[in-house]
């Protein structure tokens, strides 16, 4: 099979099924805090970068799976991770869309 340049569903399986089990098992502990540094780093830069391309249009993520405490959790935590405040969030929301 070609490569196409995208990244194979069979890594993204394998990565999305670690977290499951984790997560069933009741422990987060099981995903070490490298590994999902590493993950998150790269999936927030990607998805930044075809927001980029794509404009303000949503990307996708499967709502149906996520909870807004973790969904208010994650961004916070990365609001802080980056020095940000509420204030320089509050610009990037107004700034005009595309």
């Amino acid at each position: 099979m070609a490569d196409t340049g995208t990244i194979g569903s069979l890594q993204a399986d394998a990565f999305v099924a670690a977290a499951e089990r984790a997560l069933a098992a009741g422990d987060a502990a099981k995903v070490s805090d490298a590994e999902l540094a590493r993950v998150m780093t790269a999936a927030v830069r990607l998805y930044a970068a075809k927001v980029d391309v794509n404009g303000d249009t949503p990307l996708p993520v499967e709502p149906e799976k996520l909870t807004p405490t973790d969904v208010v959790v994650t961004v916070t935590q990365l609001i802080r991770a980056v020095g940000l405040n509420l204030w320089d969030l509050s610009m990037w929301v107004q700034r005009p869309q595309r």
